[in-house]
């Protein structure tokens, strides 16, 4: 009985498969956003590791040998030229100015006694009261008090100067460190007690081969010493606002290193750069003219290959090869294996394959970096 029936139920399971695939509606062509690969001269910039310092980092050493009597200044604050750090304390250097002070009032009345004696004796000698023997000794007196006179003075003045640096105060506008030392400590020259540092405007140092310093110098040379030459990409990854200048190149190439110590120099008017933070340098070394640019999210890698989508007069895909260039922020340069005009997979590379027909439509611009 089931012979008889098993050709039936074989006819009627091909009829349903026959009928099931004339069926099913055809799948939908796959849309993919796409841009023209365009042409245009592309500066070349490169990237150093630099790192921030100061304008002017001033140690705080006292000028004077004591113990620290008070602490003025609050760490971390601004400061402005001549504000008050640290004091020491004054009494013996007090009472050394007075020691000073009158020993200097008795050299001064010894030099006007010996004053009178000279112009006492000087009439005498012409009418022959005195002998000339005389006078000249109450001259000799009269320039050894005057000379001690002046001894005392600058012991005096230095005195007084060493009560004055009992108050240290900061010798430039900055922003105070840490202090080093506390209250009670005896401190003496050999003692940084605190850094004042100029922070706005603030430097930055880093390093370049010779070949780097040669574009970049070039490029420097061939603008007319532009100002804002220099970009700043912070430690997370966000961009400095403001643009810095080449403040100055070392005068030798570092025959061990073959590098060259450059140092730019930023605007902090925010005082948000600090002494030695690490950031990113960058600067225009030269210009590519004529290169091909595509979207960098265009391009991915298949085992550190780059590779891109174009879309063909026929509207199908082609996987490429190509050779990347420079980054111009969401641009890429293409060194080889791309014409100008051909239209490049933006949106929906992770979907496309070689030799797959597609709908194409235009995706968003990236914007070009400014300045550029």
């Amino acid at each position: 009985m089931l012979s008889h029936r098993l050709p039936a139920l074989i006819m009627l399971t091909a009829l349903t498969a026959a009928c099931g695939k004339q069926g099913r509606p055809p799948a939908p062509t796959l849309q993919v956003g796409v841009l023209p690969a365009i042409q245009m001269d592309v500066p070349l910039t490169h990237e150093w590791v630099g790192t921030l310092d100061g304008f002017v980092n001033a140690e705080i050493r006292p000028q004077v040998e004591g113990y620290l009597l008070r602490q003025v200044y609050k760490e971390g604050s601004s400061l402005h030229k001549g504000d008050a750090l640290f004091e020491i304390d004054p009494r013996p250097f007090k009472a050394a100015a007075d020691q000073a002070k009158a020993a200097q009032a008795r050299d001064q009345a010894v030099l006007d006694k010996t004053k009178l004696d000279v112009e006492r004796f000087t009439p005498l000698v012409a009418e022959k009261a005195i002998s000339q023997q005389e006078l000249d000794n109450a001259l000799a007196t009269f320039r050894q008090a005057q000379a001690s006179l002046d001894a005392s003075k600058a012991a005096s003045d230095r005195a007084l100067l060493n009560l004055q640096w009992t108050r240290v105060v900061s010798p430039i506008n900055g922003i105070a460190g840490i202090a080093k030392v506390q209250v009670g400590d005896l401190v003496n020259g050999q003692r940084i007690m605190t850094t004042v540092s100029t922070v706005d405007p603030i430097k930055v140092f880093f390093n370049a081969n010779e070949q780097e310093y040669m574009g970049w110098a070039r490029n420097w040379a061939a603008k007319g010493g532009d100002k804002g030459s220099l970009t700043l990409v912070l430690s997370d990854g966000s961009t400095y606002p403001l643009r810095g200048d080449t403040y100055l190149a070392d005068r030798n190439v570092d025959v061990k290193t073959g590098t060259i110590a450059l140092e730019g120099l930023f605007a902090n008017p925010q005082h948000l750069l600090r002494p030695g933070q690490f950031a990113k340098v960058m600067a225009d070394v030269g210009l590519r003219k004529g290169a091909i640019v595509v979207p960098q999210r265009a391009i991915w890698e298949i085992q550190g290959n780059p590779q891109i989508a174009v879309v063909g007069p026929d509207n199908k895909v082609d996987i490429r090869p190509v050779q990347t260039g420079p980054r111009l922020g969401a641009l890429q340069v293409v060194e080889k294996g791309l014409q100008a005009g051909e239209r490049v997979v933006v949106e929906g590379t992770q979907k496309v394959s070689a030799g797959q027909l597609v709908k194409v439509a235009p995706a968003a611009t990236p914007a070009t970096p400014p300045g550029r």
